[in-house]
């Protein structure tokens, strides 16, 4: 199928983000329209790249549906649109209803699920027999009761829609946990619990075209995410020995994690745990978008690829099309993230040849260090955390629910 016009393509983002995406879809010749929150009316959006910018009345950044596709067929109607992409994990939904109202080709709300519902896709890989922590739908008591009665505490509540460890709470006991099941009220059957699984967490970043994997990298965090949200760490990942056995496993993992999703093209950011018990690697959770907390520039720096472009040029080509995967190196890279006590951290003195790149960001640190050894990037980023953690580290209550 070509098109005699320009592609359109609607661009949602309820956060700001994927002013990369934009600006390549426009270089690829496309017509690109912005649809975001009110709130963020005054973001530092790609304007140069955009032919129109539409705002979106948001409430505690809940859009409401009716409201929404109301407004997207009202555009619709002088405006051919292409495609829809949408740039966060709280958007992947609200294009997927968008596409099937519209029928606009792309992923479809069944698919979706499958990366933004924490249940569905623990059901889907148990049903594919991708290892997973134990887990509990919770919705019957019976169930309930009978998974920890099975396996002992502590357990990890998680909400089913929300993105990394926002909401997520650790319980050691029964009566804790029916305390907070009975706050969730009618909520509850947005929540699962799992085995709290002690380990080391990875994520591998992809690119997938026509249901294969393209491009993967693997990276490892420092300490795991939930423990750096709701404990108060400096956050740390790191790209790990090429061809090593973990790499290999994971990716191998990645890739049967991915394809039981049903990924047709895209960038997917998937997370797996080692167990320290047992040393084997469990899937945790999966998305089709560029992972956040600046891994696209981790990704950046150690293969040379933009995934917001590359994304970008998936989401441009036509029927029939084939997607060509740029060269990129194999350097190693490590990420180095904190809250800072300053509203504009000074990183001068952070000097070393190995910097790459460097946070501008309000009461924000961070840095990301190269090199073509790995040993050099671990030595280095250890240095820096622990350098961190004197200069600039701040922390504050993780939220309950998602914030700007």
């Amino acid at each position: 199928m070509s098109f005699e016009r320009p592609l359109t393509i609607l661009v949602i983002a309820s956060y700001e983000k994927g002013n990369d995406f934009i600006r390549e879809c426009k270089k690829q010749g496309c017509r690109v329209f912005l649809l975001t929150s009110k709130s963020l009316e005054n973001a530092p959006w790609a304007h140069e790249s955009l032919d129109d910018i539409f705002y979106f009345p948001d409430h505690n950044k809940e859009w409401n549906m009716t409201e929404l596709i109301n407004a997207v067929s009202y555009l619709a109607r002088e405006r051919k649109l292409d495609r829809i992409v949408a740039m966060d994990d709280y958007d992947v939904e609200k294009a997927a209803t968008l596409r099937e109202h519209l029928r606009i080709p792309g992923m479809g709300e069944t698919t979706a699920r499958y990366f933004r519902d924490k249940l569905a896709m623990r059901l889907r890989a148990k049903e594919e027999e991708i290892l997973v922590p134990d887990f509990v739908h919770i919705l019957n008591n019976d169930d309930i009761n009978q998974f920890m009665q099975n396996l002992k505490a502590p357990y990890i509540i998680k909400p089913r829609l929300h993105a990394g460890a926002i909401g997520v709470k650790k319980i050691h006991t029964s009566e804790e946990l029916w305390k907070i099941v009975d706050g969730f009220g009618d909520q509850r059957s947005y929540y699962l619990m799992e085995k709290f699984v002690p380990g080391d967490i990875y994520h591998v970043d992809s690119i997938v075209f026509e249901k294969e994997i393209i491009f993967a990298l693997v990276s490892k965090y420092g300490k795991p995410p939930m423990e750096v949200a709701h404990e108060g760490r400096v956050f740390s990942t790191i790209t790990i020995p090429r061809g090593n056995k973990e790499d290999k496993s994971l990716k191998a993992m990645n890739s049967k994690v991915l394809k039981a999703m049903g990924l047709v093209k895209g960038i997917s950011h998937t997370e797996f745990i080692k167990a320290h018990e047992d040393g084997k690697f469990y899937f945790l959770e999966t998305s089709a978008r560029v992972g956040g907390a600046n891994i696209s520039e981790l990704v950046k720096e150690a293969a040379g690829l933009n995934l917001w472009e590359e994304w970008a040029k998936l989401e441009t080509l036509n029927k029939g099309e084939e997607y060509k995967l740029p060269n990129f190196r194999n350097d190693y890279a490590g990420l180095i993230l904190s809250l800072a006590k300053e509203k504009w951290p000074d990183l001068s003195t952070y000097n070393d040849e190995e910097i790459c790149w460097k946070l501008k960001k309000k009461f924000h640190a961070g840095l990301i260090v190269r090199s073509g050894s790995h040993e050099r990037v671990q030595e280095l980023t250890d240095k820096y955390i622990n350098r961190f953690y004197k200069d600039y580290f701040a922390t504050q209550p993780m939220p309950d629910r998602p914030t700007d």
